[in-house]
């Protein structure tokens, strides 16, 4: 099954996109959920974070440039395991949560950071190196389920994370997961979220954790990476 999720998940997004020049947001989705290479993932993230930052240039305010721009560099940082844009991007998400705490979009862009640190370091070396707190990361993933009404990504990417996290656990991820299925899919990302909340549940209800937990590892950025 993992060869295949790139595939669906490709469609899923080409489906749903405009037939234009990508945006940060199009190029960072397709990086993280329906590439295989890791140099081609870099390109994308790279020209993401280029095309956020020349936005940026001639509009320092817009808010989805920055959101791309701080999304580019902690993938960027994840991809080549670089403490200093893991950092930066800590700063940028923060500070974007900051400027508008009700913005679900910055929560789970929070949450992610804090959780991935926690997921690919364990508790001690991501507090350590990076600051990151999986209490922090909880936390800042709830706000953003409770803010981002009927959309299916904020329940879909909680349950990915959270059975990635803690495999014992399958009903907390078995509630999310359900919502992410029977939410609003409307946009590329909602679609992702979705069709990937669907393929565990089947897991979820059968109270393997283990194996949602691991199909979960393959379903979250990056996971199909060879």
């Amino acid at each position: 099954m993992r060869f295949q999720a790139p595939i669906v998940l490709m469609a899923l997004i080409a489906s749903a996109a405009p037939a234009m020049a990508a945006s940060p947001r199009d190029d960072l989705i397709r990086a993280a959920f329906a590439t295989r290479d890791k140099t081609q993932a870099q390109a994308l993230v790279n020209q993401a974070i280029a095309d956020s930052q020349a936005t940026l240039a001639q509009t320092p305010n817009d808010r989805e440039a920055k959101l791309q721009q701080a999304l580019g560099i902690g993938y960027r940082g994840q991809l080549k395991r670089s403490p200093s844009d893991a950092k930066t991007a800590h700063s940028l998400l923060e500070a974007l949560a900051a400027a508008d705490p009700r913005d679900p979009e910055a929560q789970v862009a929070v949450a992610g950071w804090h959780l991935t640190a926690v997921g690919d370091l364990g508790n001690f070396l991501a507090r350590t190196l990076l600051g990151a707190s999986r209490d922090t990361g909880f936390a800042a993933l709830d706000k953003a389920v409770a803010l981002g009404g009927n959309h299916a990504f904020f329940p879909g990417y909680a349950a990915l994370i959270r059975i990635k996290l803690d495999s014992s656990d399958t009903a907390t991820p078995l509630r999310l997961a359900q919502r992410a299925a029977a939410a609003q899919a409307s946009s590329p990302i909602d679609r992702v979220m979705q069709r990937a909340a669907e393929r565990i549940v089947p897991l979820l209800q059968a109270g393997n954790g283990k194996a949602a937990s691991d199909l979960a590892k393959q379903l979250l950025p990056f996971g199909a990476l060879s």
